[in-house]
């Protein structure tokens, strides 16, 4: 992420128009290297970045591919065409449906989280079309011009869209307005896309790009001279991104600047590795430096923890020159505090329960659940239980012991209609 080329990868016989990077769902999972680009000649490719070697090359559409998407499971890869036609493919490359067939250029498109349906931007409308033939689409006219780009977001299940019109809105998956950008741009927006924690989307333009929070309030804007920037891409640990620009340039952030406060305490990310702790009552400041870049932060109940790429450490407020500190398998995508326990989540071993010595308590297995769909209102924590909202049916609620992970089988809690948040009592 340093901007340094590592080498050039392959050159291709048309134009590229997009490119996904095949999935990684669990650790250490063979085909992570490979990447698709979709090509003006109508083409879509399957590249190895190790070798350079086209692996596969597919004839998708009449005219060019403007868009493709994988579904989180990296079973099913969607392609939209300047035909105006939105396909289904296998990952063998082979046809299995065509989705919907539009009168105008499929600019853009993307997966539903729970990848049974696929969101289609073509001309003004945004549509959303089910898999199966029997479910009824849902189509509204999102923005006054062409819409250039979508994303939906896994784990708060928002949308954001940008538009030739120059604003970006934020929807709900029913197509309800959320926000709206009150200042268009002078220029069309031509990416949008969602951290993969869901605290944060990012916004391109004409040499421009911004930040907001997940409800469309803007957080920070830059220039940068790029040109348009096309496609933008995330790290997995939601703390950097890159933006490709339409001057052949391309542009590297980093999130900085994230605050957290707690009775008189109030911590800063001020660098990538380092954090600011200032006492509001003595008006004194601390620094806090790591080895590493730190991934997440949660500060409570007496205690912050911080999370790197490859450490937990755990501060007691009352004295933050004495931390416990333990290993971690994987990148951290969220931290649970209760008073006398805390729980993270990482990208691939699932819910870790600790205490505030560091010590391991459990491991909680929830079948179905996938770590990247998760946030802070989908589950809950206490010092002796653990909640969590059932993947498999959204209107259930599972309850887990914190001591030793088991599901709590004789508490069943079930409602009429899908589980919006959930909260534990802390007394």
């Amino acid at each position: 992420m340093s901007g340094e080329p590592m080498g050039k990868v392959c050159d291709l016989e048309s134009h590229p128009t997009d490119m996904v990077w095949f999935p990684q769902v669990k650790k250490g999972e063979q085909g992570k290297d490979l990447f698709v680009m979709s090509c003006a000649d109508g083409k879509f490719r399957v590249v190895s970045a190790v070798t350079g070697r086209v692996e596969k090359c597919v004839d998708a559409h009449k005219g060019a591919v403007a868009c493709l998407a994988w579904n989180s499971e990296g079973g099913a890869l969607a392609t939209g065409g300047e035909d105006g036609q939105v396909k289904i493919w296998s990952q063998a490359g082979m046809l299995r449906a065509t989705l919907t067939q539009q009168s105008q250029c499929i600019h853009a498109l993307c997966w539903s989280p729970e990848n049974d349906q696929i969101l289609v931007a073509a001309g003004k409308e945004l549509i959303i079309k089910p898999l199966q033939p029997s479910n009824k689409n849902l189509q509204w006219v999102a923005h006054n011009s062409a819409v250039l780009a979508v994303d939906w977001s896994a784990v708060n299940n928002l949308i954001v869209s940008g538009a030739e019109d120059g604003k970006f809105k934020v929807w709900d998956s029913y197509g309800r307005a959320l926000y709206t950008c009150t200042t268009p741009s002078e220029n069309a927006i031509t990416s949008v896309s969602f951290s993969p924690d869901g605290q944060c989307f990012a916004v391109g333009s004409f040499n421009s790009l911004r930040v907001c929070d997940r409800t469309g309030w803007t957080h920070c804007r830059d220039s940068c001279k790029t040109g348009s920037i096309f496609k933008i891409a995330w790290t997995p640990d939601s703390t950097q991104l890159a933006g490709a620009g339409g001057t052949g340039a391309v542009a590297f952030a980093q999130l900085l600047d994230r605050k957290l406060s707690y009775n008189k305490f109030e911590v800063s990310l001020r660098e990538a590795n380092r954090i600011r702790v200032y006492d509001v009552l003595t008006d004194s400041a601390e620094e806090l430096e790591h080895r590493d870049k730190i991934i997440k932060m949660s500060l409570g109940y007496g205690h912050l923890i911080v999370a790197t790429t490859t450490q937990c450490v755990i501060y007691e407020t009352a004295n933050f020159n004495a931390p416990h500190q333990f290993d971690l398998k994987a990148t951290v995508n969220l931290i649970l505090l209760a008073e006398k326990v805390f729980a993270f989540v990482d990208s691939f071993h699932g819910i870790h329960v600790h205490n505030y010595e560091g010590r391991f308590l459990c491991t909680i297995k929830i079948p179905h659940l996938s770590s990247s769909s998760i946030n802070e209102m989908s589950l809950s924590l206490s010092n002796d239980t653990f909640a969590v909202r059932d993947a498999a049916n959204t209107k259930v609620v599972s309850v887990f012991d914190c001591h030793n992970g088991r599901q709590k089988a004789d508490i069943k809690v079930e409602h009429m209609m899908e589980v919006s948040e959930i909260c534990l009592s802390q007394v």
